[in-house]
């Protein structure tokens, strides 16, 4: 049985690419890096470059697997930021 967090249930599937959404955690200590490839939950992220270091993460892990990824970084409310192919 496989375990969703309630965050994770906004990432869509698509065929070929990995999906990722990075967003800030509720107690405002850092993001989350979420995808349903991750088999115990989110990636916490902290410190000045946050942000950064997810996307490049998710980016090396997607290069690694010879999918595509797809990153959405997402703001407190859910609504789009950027998004990175």
């Amino acid at each position: 049985m496989e375990t969703m967090y309630p965050e994770q249930r906004s990432l869509g599937s698509r065929a070929g690419h990995d999906v990722y959404e990075v967003r800030p955690r509720k107690d405002r200590d850092g993001f989350d890096l979420m995808s349903k490839l991750f088999r115990y939950g989110p990636i916490w992220y902290a410190g000045p470059d946050a942000v950064r270091n997810a996307i490049a993460y998710a980016k090396y892990r997607s290069h690694f697997r010879s999918q595509r990824a797809i990153i959405r970084v997402l703001d407190d409310s859910g609504d789009l930021l950027q998004m990175h192919e």
